[in-house]
């Protein structure tokens, strides 16, 4: 088999509460470019290029940690999974049981966005109301669109309507509905690429191990990254640089628990949780082909899981990984920080659900830092992003926290 050489980072879990000092020397491994399996007519993903005279340089070493911390804005949130802004200078943030409530002036409206807990089905753990995207003209057209698990546990992407400070739940429009055999991994991140184009991530159908071998079949949408055009045609369209002629753009994933664009650099970033050994981050540069295949179930991250006994697969290996024997347990992914405090610009930030770890990771050339920044010991179930660049962690114990200078 023929693979793309990553290494893989282990992280040094360290003490201290919300703030730790930075190790002295950050781990560096090198990454090779993944081409796309020879056999698909693939064309690159556009990208928007933020202009060089805006962004200040990329940090090339990480700031001192104890400097910053994580500042908890808003508390007493029902189980918080995803925050998104609007443009508007408003974030919305959503509660797993069905609900999106506003953030404006860092206080939360009394009233909710949106309320479709009438057809959202959170009964198990990994269920619910899981993403959130605004379309790119969503100050002109009020579009936005959710992804949840509903009637039978299935997947539902729908779009809805708003006007001002209030959504339509009955103008849902679903664009798919996805039947999902167990009640976990039903990944749930949805974002806008650099094209315009709707980004959906679907874990692989549950159970443990992928009994189905869904993660590498190209006959079902569970196991990746889904890529559909919402403007063309209603519900939606497929765009004809999809590899393989339907909603597929990647595969081989497991539950990709969010996704999220380099709004300055448009690359994309996921993190897919492991099974129950190593947790990964995934990376797609900026105008790299689809049909890019992740792996699994042959690999939980770089490490050997059910390999295929024949035939020749190219895979594309995470740019980082760490360990359950370290202490996590499932990966959250983040963002590429692009806000004011110039010495984050350029650094990715993600976490661990059952630690509160958070590390960055930083891209150089064909090079890759890492390093543990905080432990903040809080359930991190997602990150956020501000339309100035601003991030901010999500805690399934109802709060929300912004990265910020002491």
């Amino acid at each position: 088999m023929r693979r793309i050489l990553i290494l893989g980072l282990l992280f040094t879990l360290m003490g201290s509460r919300c703030n730790m000092p930075s190790p002295s020397a950050p781990t560096i491994v090198s990454i090779t470019q993944a081409n796309a399996p020879a056999t698909i007519d693939s064309t690159a993903l556009p990208v928007t290029q933020v202009p060089s005279t805006d962004v200040p340089p990329n940090a090339s070493v990480f700031p001192d940690s104890n400097a910053y911390t994580w500042q908890e804005i808003i508390t007493g949130l029902q189980r918080p999974v995803d925050l998104k802004p609007d443009g508007s200078g408003r974030l919305f943030v959503i509660e797993k049981n069905g609900r999106i409530r506003i953030i404006q002036n860092a206080e939360l409206s009394p009233d909710p966005f949106l309320d479709i807990t009438d057809r959202v089905n959170d009964k198990n753990n990994e269920m619910g109301l899981l993403g959130l995207a605004f379309h790119p003209n969503y100050s002109q057209n009020g579009y936005f669109y959710v992804n949840y698990t509903g009637e039978g546990g299935n997947t539902f992407i729908s779009r809805f309507h708003a006007n001002g400070d209030m959504a339509d739940p009955n103008s849902e429009l679903n664009l798919l509905k996805i039947d999902q055999p167990f009640p976990n991994h039903n990944g749930g991140a949805l974002a806008f690429g650099p094209d315009g184009s709707l980004y959906a991530g679907l874990g692989d159908g549950g159970s443990a191990g992928d009994p189905f071998g869904n993660g590498q079949s190209l006959e079902t949408l569970l196991g990746k990254i889904l890529r559909i055009d919402v403007d063309s045609k209603q519900p939606y369209a497929i765009p004809a640089a999809n590899p393989f002629g339907n909603e597929i753009l990647f595969y081989g994933l497991r539950n990709p628990w969010r996704l999220s664009f380099d709004t300055a650099a448009g690359d994309l970033y996921i993190g897919d949780v492991g099974q129950g050994d190593w947790e990964e981050i995934d990376f797609v540069p900026a105008g790299s082909s689809g049909g890019l295949n992740f792996g699994w179930n042959y690999y939980e991250g770089n490490h050997e899981y059910e390999p295929p006994s024949t035939g020749d697969s190219e895979l594309t290996f995470p740019v980082v990984e760490y360990s359950h024997a370290d202490g996590g347990c499932s990966v959250t992914g983040g963002y590429v920080y692009r806000g004011s405090m110039a010495a984050w610009n350029g650094i990715y930030l993600y976490g661990d659900y059952c630690t509160g770890n958070v590390w960055g990771l930083i891209h150089s050339g064909d090079q890759w830092q890492s390093q543990l920044l905080f432990e903040t010991h809080l359930l991190i179930t997602s990150f956020g992003q501000d339309e100035n660049g601003e991030i901010y962690l999500l805690s399934d114990n109802g709060s929300v926290h912004k990265l910020t200078g002491n």
